[in-house]
């Protein structure tokens, strides 16, 4: 952006000199107009918009944060508003008005006209995070009888108005879809050839009612620009293009990772979400691992005797119980990210586990030995493992076998037992399997003491 441009932006917005702003911003596109809104306090957002003239708001407004949009809608007058929703495209309209209040998404759809709001009504009817609600109904199609002349000129005539023109949809004569064609394959054949004759009726769509997950494994596996989408039938109901696709996909990789990261996942960009709906999100989490935490206690108190006779247990502690945290939030990463990219299946779990328990024996015995050099080569130059410093190091040596194998087991079965329910596997965050671990770990810890150490320090 120039910056005499942005001088002459800034100047405007200060004196609210609406014409200057219509003209400095003329030379901008939407994009850079929503990345200039988004710095701005919301006086100067509502103002920046109403200055724009009726196209470049539209197109600005399909750039800008769910936050900015509904404080935008807010301050527009009725018949800006109306504009607005109706310039929208039908996908991007849809996932702005399935975020909103059902009462207010009612006020909204008065104001389109009658057969954008049927269509309005017609893709909120989908269940949501379902392929129905990403579609737009706007593509391109011709019928199997047409010659490749026909279908140019349909092209040239209508294509203005879809989506996308990479791919030309072949339906009958009751809109059933027979084939997709690039349209590349209709440039290099004789114009008098028919549909028919360059189809192969081979092609890949989605069900309005999958998963919006699928739609992302099935772009990512055949590399479109937009699958197209169907009904029970097979009518063709719309088609779902990679933009909204990489947005999706953007924002729920962002909602696994928050959730992985022990909180839930925000609606919002960090900076952008409120502080106290902020700390609603995180406090959740906090609680429940403090509860969990707490049983660490309860778990630590039913060894108390065993703490006051051997004290150097407690020096292993945290060594014991963090090992097998870390090896379960290993575990839970690798195959909640698996799951997500579709690489594994529950179907799989016995391969999983089959393949957890060797790792967890493995890298239990890698930590494991790691601990018995450090209690055996302590020893040789100091007393404080006393005259049974051989027991307390086998001791160590088992325990971080039996932790890290436990904890590697049950970090890779809960996120697969969660999506066998219907929960999302990111709730099985490293900080969640972390606690479960801690209490487990301790009770598994002492056990082992109990009987390496009986007769000796127990």
């Amino acid at each position: 952006m120039p910056v005499m441009t942005t001088v002459s932006i800034a100047q405007a917005i200060r004196e609210r000199d609406k014409a200057a702003l219509t003209s400095a911003l003329g030379a901008l596109s939407g994009f850079e107009i929503a990345e200039l809104m988004a710095n701005r306090i919301e006086e100067d957002q509502a103002f920046i918009f109403q200055a724009l003239p009726p196209a470049l708001a539209a197109e600005t407004f399909e750039y800008l944060s769910l936050r900015s949009q509904k404080k935008v809608l807010h301050a527009l007058s009725t018949k800006a508003l109306a504009d607005i929703l109706e310039a929208m495209a039908p996908d991007d309209r849809t996932a702005l008005l399935q975020e909103l209040p059902d009462a207010i998404v009612d006020e909204y759809l008065k104001l389109l006209p009658g057969q954008e709001r049927s269509l309005a009504i017609t893709l909120l009817g989908y269940p949501k995070d379902s392929v129905g609600r990403l579609m737009t109904p706007d593509y391109l199609a011709v019928k199997m009888n047409w010659t490749v002349e026909r279908v140019l000129q349909h092209i040239r005539a209508y294509g203005h108005d879809s989506e996308t023109i990479n791919v030309i949809y072949v339906v009958d004569d009751h809109d059933r879809l027979i084939d997709d064609i690039n349209i590349k394959d209709l440039l290099f054949v004789p114009p008098a050839y028919t549909v028919s004759q360059i189809t192969d009726r081979k092609f890949v769509a989605l069900s309005v009612n999958d998963k919006a997950e699928k739609a992302i494994l099935l772009f990512k596996e055949y590399d479109r620009v937009a699958l197209p989408v169907v009904d029970e039938q097979g009518t063709l109901r719309g088609i779902v293009t990679v933009d909204d696709i990489l947005r999706l996909a953007s924002e729920k990789n962002t909602a696994n990772v928050q959730r992985i990261g022990g909180t839930e996942a925000l609606d919002e960009p960090y900076m952008q979400t409120p502080f106290l709906h902020l700390m609603k999100k995180r406090a959740r989490w906090l609680i429940l691992l403090f509860l969990g935490e707490m049983f660490t206690a309860t778990a630590m108190g039913f060894f108390e005797g065993e703490i006051a006779k051997a004290v150097v247990l407690a020096l292993f502690l945290p060594l014991i119980i963090s090992s097998g945290g870390n090896a379960g939030s290993q575990s839970s990463t690798l195959i909640i990210r698996a799951l997500a990219l579709g690489e594994l299946k529950i179907g799989d779990w016995f391969r999983i586990l089959r393949r957890e328990i060797s790792s967890g024996l493995f890298l239990g015995c890698v930590l494991g030995v790691i601990g018995f050099a450090r209690v055996t080569i302590w020893s040789s130059v100091s007393s404080i493992y006393g005259a049974h410093w051989l027991l307390i190091a086998i001791t160590i040596l088992l325990a971080l076998i039996g932790v890290v194998f436990w904890g590697s087991t049950a970090g890779a079965m809960l996120p697969l037992i969660l999506k066998r329910y219907g929960v999302d596997p990111a709730v099985a965050s490293a900080p969640l399997v972390a606690t479960l671990v801690d209490v487990t770990g301790i009770v598994i810890y002492f056990l082992i003491a109990l009987v390496v150490l009986r007769g000796t320090l127990l």
